[in-house]
């Protein structure tokens, strides 16, 4: 048994930050109804189905497809709430409501029922309507004015951060409901946004105007409060160096060489490095460029001067650490056949994540999971035959 074996989840989500969330039971044993449209794939909503995105995203679930237009596909979806511990949305606000599946309505068939939605800006407010996205979400919570280069311009991050820590805070609701369930023997609703969730992320650069009213900027790869933090240029490329205090900034100093930079007053303390960041990290990559990446990241961390190299992905999965943390995982799928896709990072000692299952195709196990809710295979050709399901 895995660590969530018990629990049933239903899993009408679409795109990124919803499927980041329901992933994270699936991979710990939870048993996952994933429902779809029956025109899903013509949508592409999260990228085509066999696509290594929807695939990453998908798997260790069961899938059916709903019209959930139509009142029989209603009937059904209650039903499966009733054997469910959770279900999952992020429709807009009016959606789930035009459809009579909001929390109020699911809450009637199953008062045990965790119901957790996630939206662009929240389930009120000025905002409720507005259709949510990443990039709009990191553009409002702040990411892209401290992201990038002083003086280039806003920068979005790299990856869908947004999307994915809405996600994440979004299970963690769901998971603290549960928790209390068990207490008070009954559900809740759980609600995140894009919006509230950037903003949660933006930790200390949000309190950092929060408490003392400073409005950051943008750094570029330079930390905007532990100096010297940033990329460097070597002889082969580059590598970040970490310094957070003075203790490990005197190690580093050592350790390249630079000892008048500990006593110089424009480097003495965190505020001086501060000011004269731009002239220190000149004296720093003067040392960097006289050798390799290897070279300096395995003498740094030898003298406990955290220290890294750049990669690109590629290099990030030939690395022996990250070989050892096993952060692939290899399923079966029966059009693709063998796929590789990213494995779980949390790691218990007794009850481990597995990715066992690859992305259902479109509505895969539906007479599967009607006829174990009791449905005769003359009642399911019928409702395939009227476009309930498919």
């Amino acid at each position: 048994m895995q660590a969530l074996s018990r629990f049933k989840i239903l899993d009408l989500t679409r795109v990124r930050a919803g499927p980041t969330c329901v992933r994270q039971f699936a991979d710990h044993g939870a048993q996952v109804i994933k429902i779809e449209s029956p025109d899903a794939d013509k949508a592409q909503l999260g990228g085509p189905r066999h696509g290594s995105d929807f695939q990453n995203l998908h798997r260790n679930k069961r899938g059916i497809a709903l019209d959930l237009k139509q009142p029989e596909a209603i009937a059904i979806l209650k039903d499966l709430v009733k054997w469910a511990d959770v279900l999952v949305e992020n429709f807009r606000p009016d959606v789930k409501d035009r459809l009579g599946i909001g929390y109020e309505a699911m809450r009637a068939v199953n008062p045990r029922l965790v119901y957790a939605s996630m939206s662009g800006f929240g389930e009120d407010g000025p905002y409720r309507m507005r259709p949510g996205f990443d990039q709009i979400a990191q553009g409002m919570g702040g990411l892209m004015s401290v992201t990038g280069e002083k003086g280039r311009g806003p920068m979005r991050a790299g990856i869908p951060l947004a999307d994915l820590s809405t996600g994440h805070f979004t299970a963690q609701g769901i998971m603290i409901a549960l928790l209390e369930r068990e207490v008070s023997g009954e559900g809740q609703w759980v609600q995140t946004s894009l919006l509230a969730s950037q903003i949660a992320m933006m930790d200390f650069q949000a309190a950092r105007y929060t408490m003392e009213g400073q409005v950051p900027g943008q750094a570029g790869n330079d930390h905007p409060t532990n100096i010297p933090t940033g990329v460097f240029a070597t002889k082969d490329g580059h590598i970040n160096i970490a310094t957070a205090g003075t203790p490990i900034y005197h190690r580093l100093c050592r350790a390249i060489g630079l000892e008048d930079c500990i006593d110089d007053p424009m480097f003495a303390t965190g505020k001086a490095r501060s000011e004269n960041r731009v002239a220190l990290n000149a004296r720093i990559e003067a040392v960097t460029l006289t050798d390799t990446s290897a070279a300096w990241v395995e003498k740094l961390n030898a003298l406990e001067v955290p220290a890294g190299p750049i990669y690109k992905m590629n290099e990030v999965f030939a690395d022996p650490q990250v070989q050892h943390l096993g952060m692939t995982a290899t399923v079966h799928h029966p059009i693709l056949g063998d796929i590789a896709i990213v494995n779980q990072p949390i790691k218990l000692s007794r009850t481990p994540a597995k990715v066992v299952k690859a992305t259902p195709e479109l509505g895969e196990d539906t007479e599967a999971v009607l006829a174990e809710l009791g449905h005769d295979a003359a009642t399911i050709a019928a409702w395939r035959e009227k476009g309930v399901i498919a």
